[in-house]
Parts: structure tokens; sequence; C-alpha cells
């Protein structure tokens, strides 16, 4: 995995309540991959945030891939 993608990853407390954004623009790393798994071609992403750029929506999935290499367990839901 190319970390200098990670790079462009960022979470400020402060923007989008925390949550993974693009070099602190308030578009979330979840709105990206939305699009994606919408079918959302990469270059209309593209033409509608004119400041995003290839190697975002790239990091955005090596993100997502990350958070998949850590284990997980489901508890119980509460009744």
């Amino acid at each position: 995995m190319d970390n200098t993608l990670l790079n462009r990853i960022t979470i400020n407390d402060d923007v989008c309540n925390g949550k993974p954004t693009i070099r602190g623009y308030r578009l979330t790393v979840q709105t990206v991959l939305e699009f994606l798994f919408a079918g959302t071609p990469e270059e209309e992403i593209l033409e509608q945030y004119p400041f995003l750029e290839t190697e975002d929506i790239e990091a955005s999935k090596q993100f997502a891939l990350l958070l998949m290499d850590n284990k997980y367990t489901f508890k119980g839901l509460a009744a």
C-alpha cells in the first residue's frame, strides 16, 4: 500500500465532525466511496469536485482497504 497516498486523508475534529476527509476539504472519504459504489465514473466525480485529484480517489480506496485489515468482533445487540 502506498502510504504517500494515505497522506491525502486528513482527520480533524473541527472538519466534518472528525470524519476522514480529502486533504482537509469538506469532502469525506465516505462521500467519495459512496459515489464509486453507486457506479459513478471517476471522471464524473472529478468534474463535480474540481479540487479533487485522481490520487485523492485512489487514497480513498486504499483507506477503506486499510480499515478492512483490522479484526472486528460483533457483539449482541441490546433488546
